[in-house]
């Protein structure tokens, strides 16, 4: 490993810590990962010759230009999804659509809340995907939950439950995406298969965390709120269904036109807001100036989409280097044969790294196995494996997943209270699993 590989693994490692240690150095994670995505650019552009060998000198500036912008689009194309995906929520949300959802799961019992709340999101976030998912119910528990530190526990447990019902998916994550669209896993087999170890995953954390929870919430709490809109119930109800209903249509989308995901979000939000106008045109100007698409725009966190653009960009550094290769070669060389330990380290990995780029270099790294007993077969072991650990174990960190990070920037959630309350409990659920995941191919497959 050459001097700059080191020194660009450093600062990465080094703007890791500051980002984990943001409560107690008090500057913005946002502006960490900026800087460590610049710096890890920089350093990368010292000495370009050593990563691009095959470019001609000349042509070495040029090329890295065209791999950030490579980078970028794809980084760009999450960014503009996350976008899209809150403003479509904001949207629903500002003119009551949620109000029959929080009335569904509403109890005064803090504990039922607490497994209700888990239960939808698991099933939602394999309709939908992990990240709208988690938006969606952190708007819902705006409704429910006013103490915000009991609302920090019920957010934590929406990340945990997501990226679990993510995982048994197909369409659930973006790492089961790229494993199905591959052709490594199949719909069949991930719902046979990892339902289970993926359901498990989530029930155990919520088990353990219900006892942090104590009593009922009050009597005014559970109150019917006012209606929030001089929509009426038919139009809110077309906002929700269009909005929810729009949201499930973009993976349907994605596969009919091969377009990316955040074409499918743009498509949703553009037709959203123009209904909304439509609707607002016969309201009192008043009321609706504030509830405008426009206006609900700049409600958008733009530090947690800054977050999300520099450890991206950071990331696709170590990716550029290699280092994210030579870490799957060595897992490879040190556990040859034993998937279940090479997996559960990439699971542990994915919570601190991008799992997207971590699947990726692992797809490149192994070949699929023609014959069907074998762990790289299509529905291997290997495979599904890969699907459940890279989707699940990014619920250990706070930073390890994008519902994980969207959560954080919506609540305010820091590194270390996460790490401190949360970690050992997902760890605790991901280890669960792939224990259950064992025992059925030991017992029945």
């Amino acid at each position: 490993m050459s001097t700059l590989t080191i020194l660009i693994v450093v600062l990465f490692v080094a703007g890791y810590l500051c980002i984990a240690l943001e409560s107690f150095t008090k500057v913005n994670k946002a502006a960490i990962a900026l800087l460590m995505c610049a710096g890890c650019w920089t350093l990368l552009m010292m000495g370009p010759g050593a990563y691009y060998p095959d470019v001609a000198g000349g042509d070495v500036v040029h090329h890295i230009a065209e791999v950030i912008e490579h980078h970028l689009g794809d980084a760009g194309g999450t960014l503009f999804f996350l976008m899209g995906a809150m403003t479509i929520v904001e949207i629903v949300d500002s003119n009551g659509g949620f109000n029959f959802v929080r009335d569904t799961i509403k109890t005064r019992s803090k504990r039922k809340l607490l497994w209700r709340v888990a239960f939808i999101t698991f099933f939602l976030s394999a309709i939908l995907d992990n990240l709208t998912t988690s938006i969606v119910m952190i708007m819902v528990l705006r409704k429910l939950v006013q103490s915000r530190e009991e609302r920090m526990i019920y957010a934590a447990m929406v990340i945990v439950s997501a990226n679990s019902g993510g995982a048994f998916s197909p369409i659930g994550d973006v790492t089961t995406i790229m494993l199905w669209i591959k052709g490594v896993i199949t719909t069949q087999g991930v719902l046979m298969e990892i339902f289970i170890p993926s359901l498990v995953s989530m029930v155990i954390p919520v088990f353990i965390m219900q006892y942090t929870l104590h009593g009922k919430f009050d009597k005014e709490q559970n109150l019917p709120k006012a209606d929030v809109s001089q929509f009426t119930k038919t139009q809110r109800d077309v906002i929700f269904w269009l909005g929810v209903g729009g949201l499930v249509f973009v993976p349907i989308f994605k596969t009919l036109t091969h377009l990316p995901p955040f074409m499918g979000i743009l498509l949703v939000l553009g037709v959203l807001w123009t209904v909304t106008e439509i609707f607002h045109y016969n309201t009192s100007e008043d009321d609706t100036m504030a509830k405008r698409v426009s206006d609900l725009l700049s409600r958008i966190d733009l530090s947690t989409i800054m977050f999300f653009l520099g450890i991206l960009m950071a990331v696709a550094v170590l990716q550029e280097i290699g280092v994210l290769t030579m870490m799957g070669e060595g897992l490879n060389e040190a556990f040859a044969g034993n998937y279940y330990i090479i997996n559960g380290i990439i699971g542990v990995l994915s919570s601190i790294v991008d799992n997207v780029p971590l699947v990726a270099g692992c797809m490149g790294m192994y070949p699929v196995a023609a014959d069907a007993t074998s762990a790289m077969a299509v529905d291997g072991i290997f495979w599904q494996l890969l699907a459940y650990c890279a989707g699940v174990g990014g619920s250990m960190l706070i930073i390890g997943s994008a519902a994980g990070v969207v959560v954080m920037g919506l609540e305010k959630i820091t590194f270390g209270w996460y790490m401190k309350k949360i970690t050992w409990v997902a760890f605790v659920g991901y280890l669960s699993g792939m224990l259950i995941y064992w025992l059925e191919k030991a017992l029945l497959f």
